[in-house]
């Protein structure tokens, strides 16, 4: 991988760099602020990055907003992005993720962590390319000038753009493994499913099915924008949410809240048939005392009974329609 290295203590850099040097198949490259980065990415000599490690706590410019900026550039929507910063606390950790952090590594860094962290991101990297430019194709490219390369397959837990709070799957994993057990009080994990997918799935483009689940995405976020919380897609139709602040969501009245919204959302193929997706509501999962396994089990959780609802959901529309024939 080619990594961009950010941060304005030299010494740092010097580390990272013998040590990333150190890992076969990396190379470095540094920059000592947020706006040199920035240069480094407009500069066509330097070429492309891999990943990127961001500190925090800059002058003119702070990492969280230097991961913003680089999220907006088309080319680095979706690559990995570690913050290794000696900022800890929970407000720096929400705000990393939600401008777009994949992973967060507190100074002063462990070399086997940072070692594990960097070959987890360069698997990530290499299982992510065909897809990227899928994502890519979808974001930028018109379904009438050319269709995505191999199509977003069901269970694949693509990335959204542009729909507030949220973020990549593997990035809320890594969220919430990296929140200790004071920071999970008052958080509870739910999940939405769309319902039917698979048929949406089967009948729809590729480019439209991903506008669908971005469409779904944005009418959800909308339904928790008084909330804090980050949203993940996680494949097979399927939202995860992480709330804070005590609340505690009445999944019923949410679910009910979200179908009216998607009901009076006007969304269309690209032949102008109208879509009409619905979800089904999971069971909430409170986090407190969960640490480690623990919380990926509890998003695991919510993440299943949100898909049993579906199919209970769909089963119930069966058992409505054949009541009273013979089989």
């Amino acid at each position: 991988m080619k990594i961009l290295a950010v941060d304005d203590d030299p010494i740092i850099l010097e580390l990272l760099t013998q040590f990333v040097s150190a890992l076969e198949g990396h190379t470095v490259v540094t920059a000592e602020s947020a706006m040199e980065a920035l240069e480094r990415l407009k500069d066509p000599a330097v070429g492309e990055f891999d990943c990127f490690l961001l500190d925090i706590q800059m002058p003119k410019m702070d990492g969280i907003t230097l991961a913003g900026r680089i999220r907006e550039t088309v080319r680095y929507a979706d690559t990995p992005i570690l913050m290794l910063t000696a900022m800890s606390d929970k407000r720096y950790i929400d705000a990393a993720f939600a401008a777009g952090a994949t992973d967060y590594v507190t100074k002063p860094f462990d070399p086997l962590e940072l070692k594990a962290r960097i070959n987890l991101v360069d698997g990530l990297v290499k299982a992510r390319q065909a897809r990227t430019r899928k994502i890519f194709a979808t974001k930028t490219l018109s379904p009438q000038v050319t269709p995505l390369e191999k199509g977003v397959e069901l269970h694949e837990p693509i990335s959204i753009f542009d729909v507030e709070n949220v973020i990549d799957f593997t990035a809320m994993e890594n969220y919430v493994q990296q929140l200790s057990r004071g920071s999970l009080f008052g958080s509870t994990c739910f999940a939405f499913s769309i319902r039917e997918v698979g048929q949406f799935h089967g009948s729809l483009s590729s480019f439209e099915f991903y506008s669908l689940i971005s469409d779904v995405a944005e009418v959800i976020s909308d339904a928790l924008s008084d909330h804090q919380y980050l949203m993940a897609y996680a494949g097979n139709g399927t939202f995860v949410c992480v709330t804070e602040s005590g609340w505690r969501p009445e999944m019923t009245r949410l679910m009910d809240g979200i179908n009216l919204s998607l009901a009076r959302t006007e969304l269309f193929d690209n032949n102008g048939a109208s879509l009409k997706p619905r979800v089904s509501a999971g069971e909430a999962v409170r986090l407190i005392w969960k640490s480690g396994q623990s919380i990926l089990d509890a998003l695991g959780h919510a993440h299943a009974s949100a898909e049993k609802a579906c199919k209970d959901f769909e089963n119930a529309q069966n058992d409505f329609w054949y009541l009273g024939r013979s089989a």
